[in-house]
């Protein structure tokens, strides 16, 4: 069962934020919107078999997971994600896209080899829908599914709310492109 969560959004500066974080837009006269979402700490079982955890940032106890759950290696989306155990993470902004991404490719290519290899993998960012989902569809494209397909396929095996913006959708386009 997934645990329902609400965060603030402020559309103006396409950022967002838990209850137990301060506050990532501090403008006045921005919109506040508070949004329902839940909470992700989700296998998912990419097409070729190979599994990896998707993640979303719990503010009161990041990292608290039981001993058999502890990952031997994260990717991480957000910056705020700073794990005791060995890591990573790609510079991608809320709402957005990275610009780097070459470096997206790499790292996703290394997340790969990694859970490929038998190792506990898992991808996160803040909510574990729009970045995250984004990059478990071009993980999908990675292998073995259509990047024209790959949104909905996210969407289908791991959260209908996965891939939050026509911006992450053109990236996961343009991944499957420039494979």
């Amino acid at each position: 069962m997934l645990e329902i969560v609400w965060i603030t959004v402020c559309p103006e500066c396409r950022v967002g934020w838990g209850p137990e974080d301060d506050p990532a837009c501090t403008t006045e006269g921005h919109g506040r919107v508070p949004y329902e979402t839940h909470r992700h700490r989700t296998p998912v079982v990419l097409p070729d078999g190979t599994t990896v955890v998707a993640v979303s940032f719990h503010g009161a106890d990041p990292y608290g997971r039981p001993e058999d759950e502890v990952p031997a290696f994260g990717l991480y989306l957000d910056e705020r994600w700073q794990p005791p155990w060995t890591h990573g993470h790609v510079d991608w902004p809320d709402f957005g896209v990275p610009a780097d991404v070459g470096a997206l490719r790499a790292a996703l290519t290394d997340v790969l080899e990694r859970a490929r290899a038998g190792e506990r993998v898992e991808l996160g960012c803040l909510g574990a829908h729009g970045r995250t989902g984004t990059a478990l569809a071009c993980l999908a494209v990675l292998t073995g599914v259509p990047a024209p397909d790959a949104v909905a396929w996210v969407r289908e095996t791991y959260c209908d709310q996965a891939v939050e913006t026509p911006g992450q959708a053109e990236l996961v386009a343009a991944f499957g492109a420039d494979a």
